[in-house]
């Protein structure tokens, strides 16, 4: 029989107060979508007014001019270098997405959200597909992780450990069979190869689409999986024999491949234009790179003093306990700023630090770096760093980034070093831009030039980069007339 009876229990949880999510909003909030909100603050509440105001006395501050002079757009933070070429620019407000510089620019293009003529993302579209699904909640929560890696061309960027990682907090005993059998739910999503890890998955998941409204395409399959590098390479006849098949066949079965799209998100997910604001600008002064915030784009805001001196005379009245919620709420919101700002010139100058050498050579010598590297040398979590590093941008004498391209993966030298994937990428596109175009480099070539060089990295991995970089394969780049 069960009786009722009292238990104690110790344990530790983490309480989010109302200040603190607040923060961790405006944290993920892009420069352009904080403007947005702090203009919706200062209409909604009395007790806020922009720092442009004439009124300089009449704001209440809860620290030194000095102090807060740190917390604001004239922040700046130095880190030394050698003596280099000055760049000196000034900052204008919007940019296009398009045309930052500094070459290769995947993980902006990873993360854009632009929207097609029916205002429905790529992301949007998938996301509503998975709440429509059948899925467990476990399963879910990885899915949403699958369907955060993939980029503007329906590919799924993120690798397995890419993808423990960022569900570690969420999900205990993540295998890769598990991840491995959830995005295989989430490429019979529409549009048909999406999350493809390659060219050769993209179209064979399309392939199979077809075959399930009828199409006949097993011997188009095979030819994917078994012979994709000699489609339009080698004769009909010798990709007949390697296929026990005939040439008719084979020719019918090229062109059945020629109608896929290699891009299958561009369906959902056409290009537009899109403006962004830097959120920091990097510069060299006297041989120091600083970082500092883009005050063009940085709210300033403040609670006034006069109102809340009112506030605090008044006692009692529905009026008042209104007003003193109001003081409240504005008094958050301008620290939740000054942490937001903070953390942001913090985040920006660890990443100079550790990448120097490319503020100073560019592509070819990014370093490794992943957030667990930030999160250390700024004393904060991952998933701090991960909000800080999405769709907030750094403006440098090479152009404009997204906090994210400057983290990549690593990979081994011959020598026992180690580099970046960034920096193979690089030199990838370099070395196509110096071929022959008459004898335009395979991806094994580029294999074995790499390796000359001291990066040691497989013929497939470099047919995946150069892949990501928009690059065609050889046998389309060549030029005979050239």
């Amino acid at each position: 029989m069960l009786k009722p009876a009292l238990q104690l229990k110790i344990g530790q949880k983490l309480a989010m107060t109302p200040q603190l999510q607040q923060a961790i909003r405006l944290l993920q909030l892009s420069s352009i979508e904080l403007e947005t909100e702090i203009r919706q603050a200062l209409d909604s509440n009395v007790m806020l007014e922009s720092e442009d105001s004439d009124d300089s006395d009449g704001a209440e501050t809860g620290q030194s001019d000095s102090d807060a002079s740190q917390d604001r757009g004239g922040d700046k933070t130095e880190t030394s270098t050698e003596p280099a070429v000055e760049a000196q620019y000034e900052a204008p407000e919007y940019y296009y997405a398009g045309a930052t510089g500094g070459g290769w620019q995947e993980e902006i293009d990873e993360d854009r959200r632009a929207e097609n003529a029916d205002g429905t993302s790529l992301h949007d579209h998938l996301l509503w597909q998975l709440d429509m699904a059948s899925f467990s909640d476990r399963d879910q929560s990885i899915a949403r992780a699958v369907i955060d890696g993939i980029d503007a061309t329906g590919y799924l960027r993120e690798t397995p450990e890419d993808l423990r990682q960022a569900l570690r907090n969420s999900l205990e005993d993540l295998e890769d069979d598990e991840i491995e059998m959830v995005t295989r739910r989430v490429q019979c999503f529409d549009p048909a190869g999406v999350a493809a890890r390659d060219l050769r998955e993209c179209l064979l998941l399309q392939l199979q689409a077809l075959a399930r409204e009828g199409a006949e395409t097993k011997l188009a399959e095979q030819l994917v999986r078994e012979q994709l590098d000699g489609v339009g390479r080698q004769p009909l006849d010798r990709l007949a024999s390697r296929l026990n098949s005939d040439p008719d066949s084979v020719q019918e079965a090229v062109q059945l491949i020629r109608t896929l799209n290699p891009h299958p998100g561009h369906r959902i997910q056409p290009e537009s234009t899109e403006y962004i604001a830097p959120d920091v600008v990097v510069r060299k002064r006297e041989g120091r790179w600083t970082v500092e915030l883009n005050q063009e784009v940085t709210p300033g805001i403040r609670v006034n003093r006069l109102y809340a001196d009112l506030v605090a005379k008044r006692q009692g009245g529905a009026d008042s306990q209104a007003m003193r919620g109001q003081l409240q709420e504005a008094r958050w919101l301008v620290r939740s700023l000054e942490m937001r700002n903070d953390t942001l010139l913090r985040v920006a100058t660890a990443i100079i630090e550790h990448q120097q050498a490319f503020m100073e050579q560019g592509e070819e010598y990014m370093k490794p770096l992943v957030l667990a590297d930030i999160a250390e040398a700024v004393d904060l979590h991952e998933s701090t760093i991960s909000r800080v590093t999405t769709r907030k941008y750094m403006l440098t004498p090479r152009g404009v980034f997204e906090f994210k391209y400057f983290f990549s993966t690593q990979l081994s030298r011959e020598d026992g070093g180690e580099t970046s994937a960034t920096a193979v990428r690089a030199r990838i596109r370099r070395m196509v831009g110096a071929e022959d175009p008459a004898k335009p480099l395979s991806d094994s070539r580029l294999a074995q030039l790499l390796k000359d060089d001291g990066f040691r990295v497989a013929r497939r991995t470099v047919a995946k980069y150069r892949e990501a970089l928009g690059i065609p394969p050889s046998h389309e780049r060549k030029r005979v007339n050239a």
